[in-house]
């Protein structure tokens, strides 16, 4: 079965078009094959991250000599903006900021400023290493940013640095974080990817640093995004054997989610220090669940984290399509939408994840 996103031919006109001059309140809803809404957008602004972390941009594959996108071959705010509104007036009502790493664009403030005046978003939120936080968080939060999400695999310094592909500096991820509770980019998410062998065992450490802190921790399976990273079932540490881990310390209660299609099954530690999520894209997945489109870097938009083929947007903005016209496209191709692949996977007794997907530093995880 191919998982390449279908792509229709015809779809009638959305109630209301949102232009970047002629901003209006979003349409009702579009839905896929499978009925699940278009509500979340999540923007890659560039291609290029100062980390190499093993799992998404691993070092020997992308070198010093290896060629990411131009300026002329990356979307402009404009465009993205354009793109925004317009999903926006299909019923989009989460905004995403990603990269590669997306504080490595010094004008983002400028965009964040432009996507915080849409009717109808209520999240607009940035991912980021928090290495490059601290000092533009109060702006960030001033140009209209509600919320940050930051990538810390570990707090052992080692095992950092050996995650960040020997780029990051742990001392400045927490200086963000702390930047950015004082500019009220909360709730901040904690995402941390683990893997059997080189970080599990410092789950708890983790927990233990912002427990009581307000910050949620989320505990991220190992995933076989894109096609170079490695992966193996076997690197896979299940959520349920985190859980067991973590209430043999600090008893927990589960409670339910805080919007329709929030992919983290949350739990609250019984002495109230605060929550840990899990998003167990492996051996729970939730495609059934999924409301998420990402726009790349180079304008192309894909329907499912583990694509192997999207459309472009670029081609028909530069074009000159009208607003109508781009409508239409990111209509049809939800509407086509049938993208399961992890529910697919899981029902695959053989590990044989799917070659020449499109790596998550492209369009964002």
């Amino acid at each position: 079965m191919s998982h390449d996103p279908v792509f229709g031919q015809n779809g009638g006109m959305p109630s209301k078009l949102t232009t970047a001059h002629n901003i209006t309140q979003a349409a009702p809803e579009v839905r896929d094959t499978f009925g699940r809404p278009l509500q979340d957008l999540r923007i890659s602004l560039l291609d290029r991250c100062n980390f190499r972390c093993p799992y998404c941009m691993p070092e020997a594959e992308f070198h010093k000599d290896y060629q990411f996108l131009t300026r002329h071959q990356r979307l402009s705010h404009d465009e993205i903006f354009r793109i925004a509104a317009i999903a926006v007036g299909l019923g989009v009502s989460k905004l995403r900021l990603t990269g590669g790493e997306p504080l490595l664009d010094k004008k983002v403030a400028g965009l964040i400023t432009q996507l915080s005046k849409l009717q109808g978003v209520d999240d607009l939120a940035l991912t980021t290493n928090g290495v490059l936080l601290a000092p533009v968080a109060q702006s960030l939060a001033d140009a209209g940013l509600h919320r940050v999400t930051i990538s810390l695999d570990s707090m052992d310094e080692d095992i950092f640095r050996h995650m960040s592909g020997n780029r990051g500096e742990l001392s400045k991820v927490l200086e963000g974080i702390e930047a950015a509770e004082k500019a009220g980019l909360t709730p901040i998410k904690i995402n941390v990817v683990v893997q059997r062998g080189v970080n599990d065992h410092t789950v708890l450490d983790v927990l233990d640093h912002f427990r009581g802190s307000g910050h949620i921790v989320r505990l991220i399976e190992y995933m076989d995004v894109g096609s170079r990273n490695g992966w193996k079932l076997e690197q896979v540490v299940p959520s349920l054997d985190l859980l067991k881990m973590i209430q043999a310390r600090w008893p927990l209660r589960a409670v339910g989610r805080n919007y329709a299609g929030e992919v983290a099954r949350r739990y609250k530690y019984l002495d109230g220090e605060g929550e840990v999520g899990f998003i167990s894209s492996v051996t729970e997945p939730f495609c059934g669940a999924c409301s998420r489109a990402r726009l790349s870097a180079d304008g192309t938009l894909y329907t499912c984290l583990f694509a192997t083929a999207g459309l472009s947007l670029k081609e028909p903005i530069r074009n000159g399509a009208s607003d109508t016209e781009l409508a239409d496209i990111l209509r049809n191709v939800w509407t086509e939408r049938k993208d399961r692949y992890s529910e697919l996977r899981a029902l695959e007794p053989a590990e044989q994840p799917l070659i020449n997907k499109v790596e998550m530093y492209r369009m964002g995880g």
